[in-house]
């Protein structure tokens, strides 16, 4: 994981929110490049699940909505971690996590030595497990409490009770209090989705892992309505379809696994639940839940609310309330996990080369125009023109600041999928010709091809979609780097 955080911070993916006044614990901040990822993952997530299919909608609902819909949906009373602190040092700790990660031991058998040990492991010389502070190794731990999650605001001018509000901990209710407005005017039919990509707030104990466990984070969302007695086989296709849509962005089949949850730690509205788990550098955690939660939601805030939330089905000619298959994912650990499963270090003629294979569809910039020569006007102007016309349909970028050998690791380094180059030949240099070609340059194989000017965006478009090996056959091969 360090070895990521270095390079976000160095290529201007991700930086420590508000560095300057020493940072801001487990809040972070896309630069340039994190901004083009992020961003492309909640494009690639809201076309194919709701751009291309007829039954789902969207909704961009309100991060403030009415306290009441928070007791209604129950996390006033469910939404809690265990919490513990330690008398010693002060700090706290979720109770269920603390076997999850290193603990510090003063071993008693090496005369007090101390020792960093790995998660869940007793010492290999005393045979202790932890039973003090995992973090100074020294304190006892406090009796667990239950903590709320939720940050508490006030709305107004005055902080009294009647003011009381909550940053949302996830985007799901907003969803189904309007489930009605937009079963209305958008004449839905079920099953039908509603999907929504939005800010999330939960103030955990013990937030970390670089963006995987953040207080601030972004979800990508789907409520799908469905008729009762339909939910067990639409909550498998979910399941499936969500699955196979990672791996076919990307990640790689070994680093990705369904987790059912157990029977004793399943929500409190869910008849089932299966976890997407990605090996992040920390082992296995989740990526995306996919539950069943029955028709819970709405019948709570069907009685909290006073208002009907059913469905009146057109050939019974009955009002059923509907279930609801949540597809529930991140945008930051989504985000993150393509991240580390693009990263690949590997080396070339004897030096180092760092790469990140980002699906071209995810890569920050898709297309980067290099000139060979850059004091060669010609080339430069040339070069500049290409970009500025790549730029209409991707992200490209020119970039004359380094040989043409540094600029090439430089895009690796960040992912960009191709490389344009402009050389001598293309303008020509007075003893020969223009051939108006250009380089094309292959991230992952660093092959090369040259094409014409004329038929690069034809076959850029081409390239975008994987058939680097179709377009080599039909111009030359340059030597590769």
């Amino acid at each position: 994981m360090d070895t990521i955080v270095s390079l976000c911070k160095r290529r201007g993916f991700i930086f420590q929110s508000s560095e300057i006044y020493g940072g801001t614990g487990s809040c972070w901040d896309y630069g340039p490049l994190g901004v083009e990822l992020k961003n492309n993952v909640k494009r690639a997530w809201w076309r194919d699940n709701v751009q291309l299919r007829a039954d789902m909608v969207g909704l961009d609902a309100s991060i403030l909505m009415h306290a009441a819909v928070w007791k209604a949906s129950g996390h006033l009373d469910h939404f809690t971690d265990p919490m513990v602190d330690c008398k010693g040092c002060q700090r706290r700790f979720r109770a269920d996590k603390l076997d999850e990660g290193e603990w510090v031991h003063y071993c008693p058998a090496t005369k007090g030595n101390k020792f960093m040990m790995p998660a869940g492991e007793p010492c290999k010389h005393c045979g202790a497990h932890r039973t003090l502070c995992p973090a100074c190794g020294k304190g006892e731990l406090t009796d667990a409490r239950q903590f709320n999650l939720m940050f508490k605001t006030f709305m107004g001018p005055v902080e009294d009770d009647a003011a009381v509000t909550y940053l949302r901990p996830e985007t799901a209710q907003g969803i189904f209090v309007n489930f009605d407005n937009i079963l209305q005017a958008m004449r839905l039919k079920l099953p039908f989705g509603i999907a929504q990509i939005g800010k999330a707030f939960r103030n955990e104990i013990t937030p970390g892992n670089f963006t995987f466990r953040t207080r601030e984070f972004e979800q990508m969302e789907i409520e799908y309505f469905v008729m009762p007695g339909t939910d067990e086989e639409w909550h498998q296709r979910w399941i499936d379809e969500r699955f196979a849509w990672y791996q076919e962005y990307g990640l790689r089949k070994e680093n990705i696994r369904l987790r059912e949850h157990e029977k004793d730690e399943l929500a409190h509205y869910a008849k089932r639940t299966a976890d997407i788990e990605y090996l992040f550098p920390m082992g296995w955690s989740e990526l995306e839940g996919i539950a069943n939660r029955t028709d819970y939601d709405l019948k709570q805030h069907s009685q909290f609310s006073g208002k009907t939330l059913d469905y009146f089905d057109e050939e019974t000619k009955e009002r059923v309330v509907p279930y609801v298959i949540e597809p529930s994912a991140g945008a930051d650990r989504s985000a993150l996990a393509f991240l580390v499963d693009a990263y690949h270090a590997e080396e070339v003629r004897g030096e180092k080369r760092v790469v990140l294979r980002f699906h071209p569809e995810l890569a920050p910039l898709k297309i980067a125009v290099l000139p060979l020569l850059k004091k060669n006007s010609q080339i430069v102007e040339t070069a500049q023109k290409i970009c500025n016309d790549l730029r209409k349909r991707w992200y490209a970028v020119y970039d004359d600041t380094a040989s043409i050998g540094r600029l090439y690791r430089r895009q690796d380094e960040i992912g960009t999928p191709f490389c344009v180059t402009v050389d001598v030949q293309t303008v020509g240099d007075g003893k020969s010709p223009a051939d108006g070609k250009v380089t094309i340059r292959d991230r992952d194989t660093m092959q090369q091809i040259r094409v014409t000017m004329t038929a690069l965006e034809a076959t850029t478009a081409d390239l975008m979609v994987g058939k680097w090996s179709e377009v080599a056959k039909q111009f030359p091969a340059q030597a590769t780097s």
